[in-house]
Parts: C-alpha cells; structure tokens; sequence
C-alpha cells in the first residue's frame, strides 16, 4: 500500500511572509536613506551650479542650469580671496595637527587597552571625559593661556586646540578597535624577540587601518571646517584658514555670488577627494563591530 504525503502548504506562506516583510524592510530603509542622501546632497549641487553662472543670470534663475559658464568666477575668487594662502594654511594645520593627534591617540590606545595597569581606567575616563566638555567654552582661557605664553598668530597657535580637542575621541575609537585583537598575537611576537614598540608599529597598527582611518578622516574633516578658534587665534591674514579667510570673503563681496559659491565648492574638493582615497578603510572601521565571526 503506498503511501503519498502531500507537502504542507504553510511553511510557503510562511516563507512568503518573511520575504515580504524583509522587502518591505529594505524598501523603507532604502527610501528613508535616498531621501536622506538628496537633502544633503541638493545643496552642495546647487553650490555647485550657481558657481557657474554671472551675476545676472543668478539674480535671474537661481534653481537652473546655467546658460553659459561663466569660469571666471573661480579665477576671481582665487585671486581676490587669496585662496592659494588660504589652502596652504589650512592643508598645513590639518595635516600636523592630524598626524600628531593619531599618533598620540594610537600609542595611548594600545597601552590602554593592551596593558594592564593600576591606573588604566583612570586615565581612559580621563581622556572619555575630555569628550563631555563643550569646547567652545574654552576660547576665552585659551587665548589667555596662548598669549601668555606668547604663541598667538603663528604658524603653530592653531595646532594646540585642535589636538588637545581630537585626543578624546581618538582614544575612544582606536581603543575599542584595540581591544578586540586576541593576545595571542602579541605572545606570539614576544616569543620571536619583538619589543613593545616593535609589536605595537609592525603588528596593532596595521591591524588597526580601519580604526585608523576613521579617526583620520574625523580629525581632518573637523581641522579643515574649524571657525570659532581659528577667529579668536589667529589676527594675522597671511595665517588665516580658509574657513575664515571665505568668511571675510563674502563680507566684502557681497554681491558676486557666483565668486563666492566658486570659493565654497574649490574650499569642497580637498574635502571629497581626502573622503574617497579613504572611503573603503572608513567602512571597514564603521561596520568592525557590526559583524561577530
């Protein structure tokens, strides 16, 4: 006698459900995500745009294309606003101040969260604490402390918030990254002869990339976009940033808005072209902890 056994239809529907709520799922995200991406995006295209275009034709039509292209407004702007100055002082400060913070974030880091010491969690809430600080309250005690010590407009003045600034958030990242590696590695590398700082150059900081490139772009992007330091600081134009040398900029020039939106997407590229040499490390760094294999 044989017997016939007829599949269940339930677990298709089942299977049909979760598939369609998964749909759903990643429809709403994408959406929710696109929609995000044109609102931030919009007006950095409109900026973008209206760079091209003479100043009849933006008082004219503001939200189109432009007729014709007008690229004398990048050539006004870099010569009025004295943009080779102003890159050169910011591309100089964001760069020392940037490799020195990451260097000194990294080495505090990897005793952090490598070492074990009396005062370890001490010193880590010491720093996470600096991260709970309002940095805007101290530009009044720190132009004091700065004229004081004599360090006001020069090359070097705007180099001492920044890193003081950037340490906590850099040891918070770079130490929760660190504190992942198995110890293995590092008996391993004991056992072959290596130093603390041998393991330390050639081992966690490799392994750390990700981390790395994330407080990188962190540190940078903030260094590049800084205002209320730099205007307190800094008196001198020929040590100006370029945030506040473009602020001084629209403040003469008011009516060549073409100029000034050819100022704000050149003062844009350095900024876009440092994101993209970094973008897979950064979300590698992003998604490390996202995923336990």
């Amino acid at each position: 006698m044989e017997i016939i056994l007829k599949p269940d239809p339930k677990p298709s529907r089942q299977s049909n459900k979760t598939i369609r709520k998964k749909w759903v799922k990643k429809s709403t995200i994408y959406a929710a995500l696109s929609i995000f991406a044109i609102i931030n995006v919009y007006p950095i295209l409109w900026m973008v745009i209206n760079s091209f275009k003479s100043e009849k034709e933006f008082t004219v039509n503001q939200f189109g294309f432009p007729k014709d292209f007008v690229i004398d407004n990048y050539i006004s702007a870099w010569n009025t606003a004295n943009l080779g100055i102003l890159f050169k002082n910011s591309i100089f400060i964001c760069i020392v101040a940037t490799l020195i913070t990451v260097f000194i974030g990294a080495l505090a880091s990897y005793f952090l969260s490598r070492f074990t010491f009396k005062m370890n969690k001490g010193i880590y809430s010491f720093f996470i604490f600096g991260m709970l600080i309002p940095i805007h309250s101290t530009l009044v005690p720190m132009f004091i402390l700065l004229r004081d010590l004599g360090l006001l407009n020069s090359p070097i003045t705007l180099l001492f918030p920044y890193i003081a600034f950037h340490l906590p958030l850099t040891i918070f990242i770079l130490t929760s990254f660190m504190k992942q590696f198995p110890k293995d590695i590092e008996e391993s590398a004991v056992m072959d002869g290596a130093g603390i700082f041998r393991i330390f150059w050639s081992i966690i900081l490799p392994m750390s990339r990700p981390a790395v490139a994330t407080v990188v772009i962190l540190n940078f992007i903030y260094n590049w976009n800084e205002f209320s330091f730099a205007l307190v600081l800094i008196n001198d134009p020929a040590l100006q940033t370029l945030p506040l040398g473009l602020a001084s900029f629209a403040g003469q020039f008011t009516v060549n808005y073409g100029a000034q939106m050819a100022g704000l997407t050149m003062s844009l590229l350095p900024i876009l072209i440092f994101y993209l040499l970094l973008e897979k490390e950064i979300v590698k760094g992003m998604t490390a902890g996202a995923v336990k294999g």
